[in-house]
């Protein structure tokens, strides 16, 4: 076996990537990172009948946008390939005639229906229902006869009778199965394409893997795929079983939970790092109290010793909270790359994406973009840069355009900032402001809050001088003019009510 470290992920293409695939796909990558070795991606894509058209490139597409990548695969190619099991078949049908000629492995002929019939039995007869060997010692002639018949053999293992098949889980320690519960599995299926296990045992001892990290659920395949190499004569790699992902109640997560898909995270505007980041906590508990750690943080602390046996939890909560910190201190530039999808979605961007659209927006998230959690929340609170407002907030207007000199402060405002020489700048508005509010005699409250009204449309928001210097002073004038003239046209009792 390679003394270098070498990993795999090998998804089916039978739709998108799901949470708990690119969780075990990162730890198998943070793994190989971290021991310097390789992380290989290859697609199991021999069952035709679940395999969707464009699932291939919907994975890829989901790796390329967490920032995944692998150094063997799809695309990149290598000296183990191909990556797709499909075009693999010569070396599984290599592997099935070796074991026919040493007797590891025979010729099954028994139809669905008497399968069935069989198992059937057997669960009445207080027996497990696996494969009673029918076919184990067929002649030549009966051979002949059944393919006479028209029937088209499986390919089955002969598995041991009696005895334990064992090997020590790197996350969960000694597992052992009895092999009289075992029955003789199918490795070739009758149309001669092979089965999840046998490909598996092929492909990874082909392609030199040394480490299979995968999910708990296959731990059950584990003592079938030892059978398979011990007949092959072939060295098994280390196997460890990474915890299932369950929902906040503990039962089986589904799609009631929340995001399940790479691309659904994309789409509700959570970021990769962030997404990344959540994932690695996902059963693993690193040797640090940080809950924000960087890729390469990541890399250099992951061991598989610190991969938990228990269940780990969903939490979009947490997601959503871990997301608003990257949001918050990432580099702007990245924020707006991410964004301008979101932007051009709700019609506040082209699709001609200038310098200047970015620089815009960058000034309006600078100032605010401590207060969204998600990128999908952008247009939603940028959108009063862009468009005229389509009215105000109702809790808002009764509180604060109803008081008797409201229109009068307004307007008073807007003569005083149209009068501004010089930049228009959160500094100078301010000045200005708190002058009036001096003057005036009143609480700052008292303009400020009617003032955030009539230019947003809203009550709350990033720091109002922050706005009117990005509204600019001739949309900021215009709107505190408007609200002015609306609350004199509403009059007293409409405005109230």
């Amino acid at each position: 076996m390679a003394s270098e470290v070498r990993v795999r992920f090998a998804p089916s293409p039978t739709g998108y990537l799901h949470i708990g695939g690119a969780r075990t796909a990162f730890f198998n990558w943070l793994f190989a990172r971290h021991n310097g070795g390789k992380f290989v991606l290859r697609i199991e894509d021999t069952d035709a009948e679940r395999t969707i058209e464009d699932s291939i490139s919907q994975i890829l597409e989901a790796f390329k946008w967490l920032g995944i990548d692998w150094d063997e695969g799809p695309v990149t190619g290598g000296e183990y390939g191909p990556y797709f099991q499909s075009q693999r078949r010569p070396l599984y049908r290599a592997a099935a005639d070796k074991l026919v000629a040493s007797g590891d492995a025979y010729w099954c002929y028994c139809t669905p229906e008497e399968l069935k019939a069989r198992r059937d039995s057997a669960v009445k007869e207080g027996r497990a229902p696996m494969y009673d060997g029918a076919c184990r010692n067929l002649t030549e002639e009966q051979r002949r006869a059944l393919e006479r018949e028209g029937r088209k053999p499986a390919l089955r293992l002969r598995t041991p009778d009696e005895g334990i098949t064992g090997y020590n889980d790197l996350i969960r320690g000694r597992i052992e199965f009895a092999n009289a519960l075992i029955g003789d599995f199918v490795l070739l299926k009758s149309d001669g394409f092979p089965t999840y296990n046998f490909a598996c045992v092929v492909d990874d001892s082909a392609m030199n893997l040394t480490y299979i990290m995968r999910a708990d659920e296959h731990i059950s395949n584990t003592p079938k795929q030892i059978m398979i190499y011990d007949a092959l004569g072939l060295e098994p790699p280390k196997f460890a079983h990474v915890p299932m992902i369950l929902a906040p109640d503990r039962s089986k997560l589904s799609k009631r939970h929340g995001a399940m898909s790479v691309q659904e995270f994309r789409d509700l505007g959570f970021m990769p790092e962030a997404v990344l980041n959540y994932l690695a906590f996902l059963g693993w508990t690193p040797p640090t109290p940080s809950e924000v750690l960087s890729l390469d943080e990541m890399v250099k602390l992951f061991r598989l010793e610190d991969v938990s046996k228990n269940a780990a939890i969903y939490d979009l909560q947490k997601l959503t909270w871990m997301n608003g910190y990257y949001l918050r201190t990432a580099g702007i530039d990245r924020v707006i790359s991410l964004a301008v999808p979101f932007m051009q979605k709700a019609g506040l961007f082209g699709d001609v994406v200038t310098g200047q659209d970015k620089q815009y927006l960058s000034s309006i998230l600078s100032a605010m973009r401590d207060r969204v959690k998600t990128l999908v929340e952008i247009p939603g609170a940028v959108e009063y840069f862009y468009h005229d407002l389509g009215g105000y907030d109702e809790k808002g207007y009764r509180k604060h355009f109803t008081g008797p000199a409201v229109a009068d402060l307004l307007e008073e405002a807007a003569s005083a900032l149209d009068a501004m020489d010089g930049e228009f700048t959160p500094a100078s508005v301010e000045e200005v402001y708190r002058r009036l509010i001096e003057e005036r005699g009143i609480s700052s409250g008292q303009l400020i809050h009617p003032t955030r009204l009539a230019v947003t449309g809203r009550t709350i928001g990033p720091g109002l001088f922050d706005v009117l210097a990005l509204l600019g002073k001739k949309r900021s004038v215009e709107r505190i003019r408007r609200a002015a003239t609306e609350i004199r046209k509403a009059g007293p009792v409409d405005a109230q009510g």
